[in-house]
């Protein structure tokens, strides 16, 4: 084997060569707007309408004339009518009158101003307004004060979330043309790999990685494909390559990229295809190997659980967003105060798993989660965060400040 391929690479090497094989997937797909969650858009959308189309109102309350309103005194209007969303008010707002109007109704033509129902008494068709404060259009929302016509309501490149599905019906969008889902095929190797609810031998473990992986796709929202457990043989790991290759933009292996008498990946992706580099200076995931097959990118993923969740973070999560179109998207990274000792030894990249929470004083501390062994999986059940630490970095005392990067669903979850 090449020993330029062997050579360990830096993280950040590792990475802007993958980036750099990657290209954003140019298949288009139009789909309604609610099966384009997730996806990305490649057609700009614009609004050819205001929205809201018509001034309303904020609160439920009374539309009036602000130049009717006392600033120094009680007001007292005539109630001629009622607006209700859908329901406009036909008629017209003279002097010294105005319209009971509810949320979201269209706000009379000789109107400008809304005084909330809670300042207001109402006695036989009167209203009297008792607060002081108002000014010149409050509680009003302006035609177009969402999005005007002719502006942008969704671009080309741009992750369609909630909101952007809110936005597209909100602009009359039915469907829209979006990137193809990226696919990704997945196995893993050994010999003493057997399936959840499989009788266990002396010897043999249940596969945890492929239900790992099947979580970190599901939530990048890719099609996966499972191919299951490959035998420690070569003619089994090349079948396995050939036939991910052969319905995927991405195959990922688990396990079997070392150079241990029974890892048979490398040696399977060099007669199918190039072995780009092996090997990064990075703990947890050293044996990360990187090639191609044809036009499908191969990662090769260490086989210790922990070993397979980071890299995959690391390294096979940025290929899919750049393959989705959607671009990368950095870590948010934090600094915290070491509430526990750090063990390290310098010399590579450290993701250790931690526990990021904040003191009463609301400073960001992160402790440990104890054992860091890449075996480990509860280790990364437990953690909410990587704590980040640099090639050069060796222990370090409680009280040192360290970067970490919370867990997305840590974000999401408040935790």
């Amino acid at each position: 084997m090449d020993t330029t391929v062997i050579a360990s690479t830096l993280y950040e090497d590792a990475l802007t060569r993958i980036l750099g094989e990657i290209n954003p997937i140019a298949e288009t797909q139009r789909v309604p707007i609610r099966e384009a969650l997730h996806r990305v858009a490649a057609e700009d959308i614009h609004a050819t309408f205001n929205v809201p189309s018509h001034r309303n109102s904020a609160m439920d309350g009374y539309a009036c004339r602000y130049q009717d309103l006392h600033l120094d005194k009680e007001t007292r209007l005539q109630m001629v009518g009622t607006a209700a969303a859908g329901r406009p008010f036909s008629g017209t707002v003279q002097f010294g009158e105005c319209v009971r109007i509810l949320t979201g109704a269209v706000v009379p033509e000789s109107t400008d101003t809304v005084v909330i129902h809670e300042d207001c008494t109402v006695k036989h068709n009167q209203v009297i307004v008792s607060q002081y404060s108002y000014r010149l259009g409050q509680h009003i929302r302006e035609a177009g004060e969402d999005i005007a016509t002719g502006e942008m309501a969704v671009s080309v490149g741009q992750s369609i979330g909630t909101a952007e599905l809110g936005l597209l019906a909100s602009v009359g969008c039915a469907e829209i043309l979006v990137f193809r889902k990226p696919v990704v095929a997945f196995f893993s190797t050994g010999d003493e790999l057997r399936g959840v609810g499989e009788h266990l031998k002396p010897g043999e473990i249940y596969d945890s990685n492929r239900y790992t992986l099947y979580g970190q796709l599901q939530s990048l929202h890719a099609d996966s494909i499972d191919l299951g457990v490959v035998k420690d043989n070569l003619e089994d790991t090349i079948n396995a390559l050939r036939d991910g290759a052969s319905k995927a933009d991405i195959v990922v292996s688990c396990a079997g990229a070392s150079v241990g008498d029974s890892d048979f990946v490398t040696r399977a992706l060099e007669s199918l295809g190039e072995l780009t580099f092996w090997k990064v200076a990075m703990k947890p995931g050293r044996p990360l190997a990187f090639g191609k097959i044809n036009n499908s990118r191969f990662f090769g993923l260490p086989g210790n659980p922990v070993s397979v969740m980071v890299t995959f973070d690391k390294f096979v999560k940025p290929a899919i967003l750049k393959l989705k179109g959607a671009g990368n998207r950095s870590s948010i990274q934090i600094s915290a105060r070491c509430a526990t000792p750090i063990k390290k030894v310098p010399g590579r990249l450290e993701f250790q798993r931690g526990i990021l929470s904040f003191d009463s004083a609301g400073d960001a501390v992160v402790e440990s989660t104890g054992n860091q062994s890449s075996g480990v999986l509860t280790s990364m059940s437990r953690a909410n965060c990587y704590i980040v630490l640099p090639l050069e970095c060796g222990n370090l005392p409680i009280g040192t400040q360290v970067v970490v990067e919370p867990f997305e669903t840590s974000l999401i979850q408040g935790n």
